[in-house]
């Protein structure tokens, strides 16, 4: 129940955060209940309780107030009438900010027809908002990466392809934010997830195999544990030992990377030594030594070289006495804080009150945050952004570490060059770069780097500038951003020309003038949402290839709609695409017939299509909703989406009605979902009952639950509400057919 989980919240907080006054949190917690009120997600559960584990995960990795009180409110504005004003009027603008930052964007334009490539344009544009409200808050990623982990552990409810994508999606986009983030406890839990839905046969297998020979691990690392602990008494050092199983995920790289079957990997669980301080880590290391043979090659001191993520930890693997190798991490208590809640570690409160700020040596390690706002503003054909945003969370992965010629330690992506290490020290050295020694001698600008290399560039002011070939030999996002700065500098006025042209060009061709949509707020909204400085470096983007001129033209249209500049109702609707002149609605009887089934009130011949929403049906009562340049929507009157629209988009409603239905001839796609018990026969029983109607039928799919539940969700093909009426009454008379219900997507 919600209010079990509020009070298991509040304690959590309790136990960390140095203050009372939990007031703020109480309030977040009756306006989000009171908001959703009625809502309920795909696991029928009341929704108020996803914000509330979300906030509990959020107090799991003991953050402030304001970031608690945002989890609470993470979705009322997306999903109810709130708005950002009212959260701003009734908390403050710290949680404003949160909330606005986790907020997914609402309706985009799209500037492709192709429906895939719109769904990545929504998603890059939904990515490009979170990195922005990073930079200016990195507690919002915080909270974004605490929602996908509830949505991730909720996710058995959803249909399999939406399964599937989402765990594709955090895989890809979320774990891999997490690692560099270094919050390994999120990460781990996102990385096993997504697996169990990717792979589900290979994560079941796996689980069933380790969880075979469990027993016999467990005993033999608990021995081993114990040999440590008894040596490290004689010594004096004060230490917690303790063996830990290897997350799913992470066994799976190593069959599939390492080409190895399970039983070839050993170390499926590892030993973890936490000690007081530093000098104690280096004396556990070697009693440890002493007790058991290290396997050459395998030992990493993370201590002297931390990871980009602030990991810090020592690494050694061992032989066991059985012959069997293991692996033991050493590192202090604030170093295992680090590598379990990562940036969230460092989290410190303002003399006791509920406000948070981050230390000043961890902002500097997220450097790369700044880098990824660099480069992002550069790439704006969402294509290209998302390609490079999954290739920079990827290559990081693994990474090399080499010295400057001053002896400093430098760390670079796996694979990196000279040219990548030129632009991690500054542009101007990238473009002045003429070639590189390692390690004393000269080498070509394509040498791939090793661990522990000494790597000089040698530079000339009378350089000409980059080449356009080091745009294949480089590794980094960050340099191949540098490389594409500098041409587009070279040419910039030329791009800038030459954007305003094909601008004008394409404001003409929807039927506008320029100058009339280049109001100075939808100018500075536009270039807001794109991250670029000013008008000029847009139109440089355009004329660089790097934005579409059609998507700038349509977002001003809609900045221009938005601020009333260019107000478009019903009425003037109608008006647009009024029938031949002397047409008098007053005598026109009988609607003339449509294609579409659909007559819209008023409307001669006008693209008509079905919303994907609520699917509505012959028989259905319904509305139009005239979209900015796709023609009237429509859509059931009890869809979610029209009825929780807000006032201002109510005003494009406009009356509609099915063509005289005993006429139609054409069919409508819907979906049915079917409840029943997990017997044998029971889809052969659907099928027949399917097929006797002539039914056709697009899709099926089937799961089953833990309480042995068949669900049963099927795409169809129909031409009224009572052919669907028909086919409930029949599939209801099934023997275990709890329930059938028409899904919305």
């Amino acid at each position: 129940m919600p209010e079990a989980i509020y009070e298991k919240l509040i304690n959590r907080i309790r136990s960390y955060h140095p203050s009372d006054d939990l007031s703020m949190v109480e309030k977040a917690y009756k306006l989000a209940k009171e908001a959703h009120e009625g809502q309920l997600r795909k696991s029928g559960e009341p929704y108020i309780i996803h914000p509330l584990q979300v906030a509990y995960i959020l107090a799991d990795l003991e953050l402030d107030i304001e970031s608690i009180t945002a989890g609470i409110l993470h979705d009322v504005v997306e999903d109810t009438d709130y708005t950002l004003e009212d959260i701003e009027r009734l908390f403050n603008k710290e949680v404003a900010l949160l909330v606005d930052g986790v907020t997914k964007l609402g309706v985009i334009k799209y500037a492709s027809s192709n429906v895939e490539l719109q769904k990545e344009e929504i998603q890059a544009e939904n990515y490009r908002k979170m990195f922005l409200a990073m930079a200016q808050d990195i507690r919002v990623v915080l909270i974004k990466l605490a929602d996908r982990l509830h949505n991730m552990q909720t996710l058995k409810f959803m249909p399999p392809h939406k399964q599937k994508r989402i765990a594709e999606e955090t895989l890809t986009i979320y774990a891999p934010i997490a690692h560099r983030l270094g919050i390994c406890k999120i990460k781990a839990e996102l990385e096993d997830l997504s697996l169990r839905y990717i792979e589900p046969e290979i994560y079941y297998d796996l689980a069933q195999k380790i969880s075979k020979k469990r027993s016999e691990r467990l005993e033999y690392i608990e021995q081993i544990v114990k040999q440590i602990r008894e040596k490290l008494d004689e010594a004096n050092i004060e230490c917690t030992v303790e063996g830990r199983p290897k997350h799913f995920f992470s066994i799976y790289k190593k069959i599939v990377n390492k080409n190895k079957t399970l039983d070839q990997i050993y170390d499926l669980f590892a030993v973890r030594a936490i000690v007081k301080n530093v000098k104690d880590c280096y004396g556990v290391l070697g009693i440890i030594h002493e007790l058991y043979t290290p396997i050459p090659g395998r030992f990493k001191d993370y201590i002297a070289m931390p990871k980009s993520n602030m990991y810090q930890s020592l690494h050694t693997t061992l032989m066991g006495s059985e012959g069997t190798p293991f692996e033991i991490q050493i590192r202090t208590e604030d170093m295992h804080r680090t590598a379990e809640y990562g940036i969230a570690a460092h989290w410190k409160y303002k003399d006791g009150d509920m406000s948070g700020s981050m230390p000043d040596k961890s902002e500097e390690k997220l450097v790369w945050l700044k880098q990824i706002l660099e480069w992002q503003r550069d790439m704006d054909d969402n294509t290209e952004f998302m390609n490079a945003l999954k290739l920079d969370l990827d290559i990081y992965t693994d990474q090399v570490y080499i010295f400057t010629p001053k002896g400093e330690l430098i760390t670079l992506p796996k694979g990196s060059t000279p040219i990548d290490y030129a632009y991690s020290i500054h542009s101007d050295i990238g473009n002045k770069m003429v070639g590189a020694k390692v390690n004393g001698k000269i080498v070509k600008v394509d040498y791939v780097i090793k661990n522990g290399d000494r790597v000089e560039i040698l530079t000339s002011p009378n350089s000409k500038g980059p080449s356009r070939d080091w745009l294949n030999i480089v590794k980094s996002t960050q340099a191949r951003t540098k490389i594409n700065q500098w041409f587009r500098k070279q040419f910039k006025q030329e791009d800038i020309i030459r954007g305003k042209e094909l601008l004008e060009t394409c404001a003409r061709q929807k039927g506008y003038v320029l100058s009339a949509l280049s109001d100075s707020k939808c100018i500075e909204n536009v270039c807001k949402r794109y991250g670029l400085r000013n008008w000029d470096a847009v139109c440089a983007a355009i004329g660089y290839g790097s934005i579409k001129e059609k998507q700038i033209i349509q977002r001003l249209i809609d900045e221009n709609i938005k601020v009333k500049k260019i107000p478009i109702t019903p009425q003037q609707f109608l008006d647009n695409h009024a029938p031949k002149e002397n047409f008098n609605y007053e005598e026109e009887k009988q609607p003339k017939k449509s294609k579409s089934g659909i007559v819209v009130r008023g409307v001669g011949d006008v693209a008509v299509r079905f919303s994907k929403c609520c699917r509505p049906l012959p028989g259905d009562e319904i509305v139009g909703y005239i979209t900015r340049g796709r023609g009237v929507s429509i859509h059931r009157q009890d869809c979610t989406n029209i009825i929780h629209m807000c006032e201002e988009e109510k005003e494009r409603l406009i009356e509609a009605q099915w063509f005289n239905e005993e006429e139609i001839s054409r069919t409508y796609i819907t979906e049915i979902q079917i409840t029943g018990s997990d017997r044998m026969g029971i889809i052969l029983d659907i099928s027949k009952i399917l097929t006797d109607m002539k039914v056709p039928v697009k899709s099926l799919n089937a799961r089953t639950t833990k309480n042995h539940e068949a669900i049963f969700n099927i795409r169809i093909e129909i031409n009224h509400t009572y052919q669907l009426d028909e086919l409930t009454r029949k599939v209801m008379q099934i023997q275990d057919v709890v329930e059938i219900q028409r899904v919305s997507s």
